[in-house]
C-alpha cells in the first residue's frame, strides 16, 4: 500500500479559523466560571474528573516497517510514561451522567526537536473514546461547545437525562448496524474506563507521514471486562472505584497504534468528524503501554495529576505535530483553559520534564 506524505501544505485553514478558536476559549473560560463558582475550585474545562492516575512503561518493539519507525517509533526502545483517565465532562458530576472518557498520556525522555514553546523531552497524546471528534472543524466545535456551555448550569438530573437519551439513542442505532458519534460523544455506554479504546480523534504528523493513534486494551484481564456496566444508582464514583481495584491486582496494557493516512479525499485532514475507514488503512501496533499493578489514585499523586501537572497535544516533537482545525484550535485553548485553571487555584502549572517529578 501506498501511504500519503507528510508536507506543510496537507493542513487548508479557512480565513476565519481564529475567529473561531477565540469564541471557542471565551465560551469554554466562561463554562469553568460557571463550574467553579459551584465546586469553588476551577477544575479541568474537559475531562475533570479522574479515575485514574498511573504510571508505566511504552515499548516500542524492534523491526517496524519503516513507515511505522517514525518520529517517537524509529528507533526501539522503552520510555517511562505516566497515563491520566478521566471523565468526560469539564465539571465533576456522578457517574450516572455517562459521557465519553478520556486516556492522557506523557512520554518521557524523548529527544528531538520540539514544537515551539515545548521546552522538555517529553511527548504527550491526549486520547478519547471515539475514533472521530464530532464537531469536525474549529466551528463546528465552537457551534457545539456553545450549545453545551449553555447547559452546564442545569441540575444534574438534566445532564443525567440526556446522556440516557444519547445512549438509548445509539442502541437503536447498533440494531441498524450505526451508531451517532455525537451520541457517544454525550451518553457513552456504562462501560469499563479499562476495558474501553482511546483515540486520537483528529490526525498528526508521524514523521514522514500523517497518522491518528488509538490506543486498544491488549491484555486478557482487560478483555474480560468486555460485558462489564456500572450501576451508578449503586456507586456515583464507580469508575474511579472500579478502575482502582482493578490496578490492584492486575497490569494494564494497551497497544498503542497508528493509523497512516492514504487516501486525501476519504480520510481528509481538516474535518475530523470523517471516520477514516479501517478498509482503506487499519490501526497497525507502533508500541505496548504497560502500567504496573500499582495505587492508581493515591492522593498525592492524584493532587499532583489533577491540579499540577498539564497535557496537551502542544507539549510534542515537530515529527507528531497535531494538524487540521481541530488540532490547530486545541494547540491555543488546552493552554489558554490550563492558565485560567492554575491562576485561579493559586498553582503554578508544570510541563513535568521527569517522572522522578510524580508523586508514588
Amino acid at each position: 500500500m501506498t501511504f500519503l506524505r507528510y508536507a506543510p501544505d496537507v493542513e487548508t485553514p479557512v480565513p476565519d479559523e481564529q475567529k473561531s478558536i477565540d469564541g471557542i476559549i471565551q465560551g469554554m473560560t466562561q463554562q469553568s466560571q460557571v463550574v467553579e463558582k459551584r465546586e469553588h475550585h476551577a477544575v479541568r474545562a474537559s475531562h475533570a474528573k479522574s479515575s485514574a492516575c498511573v504510571v508505566g512503561d511504552l515499548v516500542v518493539p524492534e523491526n517496524l516497517p519503516p513507515e511505522l519507525a517514525q518520529g517517537l517509533f524509529a528507533k526501539p526502545g522503552t520510555y517511562k510514561m505516566a497515563v491520566r483517565f478521566a471523565q468526560g465532562p469539564g465539571e465533576t458530576l456522578g457517574d450516572r451522567v455517562s459521557t465519553h472518557r478520556g486516556m492522557s498520556i506523557k512520554v518521557f525522555g524523548v529527544p528531538g526537536e520540539k514544537l515551539p514553546g515545548h521546552d522538555v523531552d517529553t511527548q504527550d497524546f491526549v486520547l478519547a473514546t471515539g475514533t472521530t471528534f464530532p464537531s469536525g472543524t474549529a466551528a463546528g466545535f465552537l457551534r457545539d461547545g456553545t450549545v453545551i456551555g449553555k447547559s452546564t448550569g442545569l441540575p444534574e438530573g438534566v445532564k443525567s437525562v440526556v446522556a440516557a437519551t444519547a445512549r438509548n439513542l445509539n442502541r437503536v442505532l447498533h440494531a441498524f448496524g450505526t451508531e451517532s458519534a455525537m451520541a457517544d460523544f454525550l451518553g457513552h455506554p456504562y462501560s469499563h474506563p479499562l476495558a474501553d479504546s482511546y483515540f486520537s480523534q483528529a490526525p498528526m504528523r508521524f514523521g514522514d507521514y500523517v497518522a491518528k493513534i488509538g490506543a486498544v486494551p491488549a491484555s486478557p484481564a482487560q478483555r474480560n471486562l468486555a460485558e462489564w456496566r456500572l450501576d451508578p444508582h449503586g456507586d456515583e464514583d464507580g469508575f474511579r472505584h472500579a478502575a482502582a481495584a482493578f490496578f490492584r491486582d492486575n497490569e494494564v496494557v494497551y497497544e498503542l497504534k497508528a493509523q497512516l493516512w492514504a487516501d486525501s479525499e476519504r480520510q481528509p485532514i481538516e474535518d475530523a468528524s470523517v471516520d477514516w475507514p479501517v478498509a482503506i488503512s487499519s490501526y497497525r501496533t507502533v508500541a505496548t503501554l504497560r502500567l504496573p499493578q500499582q495505587d492508581a489514585y493515591s492522593p498525592k499523586r492524584v493532587h499532583y495529576f489533577d491540579e499540577v501537572m498539564t497535557f496537551r497535544p502542544a507539549h510534542s516533537l515537530t515529527a507528531h505535530q497535531p494538524l487540521g482545525s481541530v488540532m490547530r484550535a486545541r494547540l491555543q485553548v488546552y493552554r489558554a483553559l490550563s492558565d485560567f485553571r492554575h491562576r485561579e487555584n493559586g498553582v503554578t502549572a508544570e510541563n513535568t520534564a521527569s517522572p522522578e517529578s510524580i508523586p508514588a
